[in-house]
């Protein structure tokens, strides 16, 4: 006799079985897939004086430091809230000692909520004002 081939079909159901319970257990909880979630909040006075500094630019019209400033966030990862296309803008906090942009980003959406990120866009706390 000798072995045979397992059918595809049973091949398949354990290879879904297996890789299910590989990334159930390693898989990171996401906290801001959708708009039900609530980010993380940090109020005003806890920025960081950069931070603070480009709100005022924000709200001021700027000048903005960097061309990227104002252009359209996508949120690809869906770390903030899902929303329509361009609903989101980002603007450059200067890191002290940077050559770049460096990590940390405002983004602002549509409806006038505020986010701040220190670590390029992996997290996101909502500025409470």
């Amino acid at each position: 006799m000798g072995w045979r081939r397992p059918a595809v079909p049973a091949l398949l159901l354990l290879s879904a079985g297996l890789l299910a319970l590989g990334t159930a257990a390693t898989s990171p909880a996401r906290t801001l897939d959708d708009s039900t979630a609530a980010p993380a909040s940090i109020a005003l006075a806890e920025l960081p004086a950069e931070a603070r500094a480009t709100l005022v630019l924000i709200r001021t019209g700027g000048p903005f430091p960097f061309a990227k400033d104002g252009t359209v966030f996508g949120n690809r990862e869906h770390r903030l809230p899902r929303k329509p296309r361009a609903y989101y803008r980002e603007y450059t906090v200067t890191t002290p000692g940077a050559r770049d942009r460096g990590a940390r980003r405002i983004v602002v959406g549509r409806g006038g909520e505020l986010y701040y990120t220190d670590d390029h866009y992996r997290r996101f706390r909502r500025i409470i004002e």
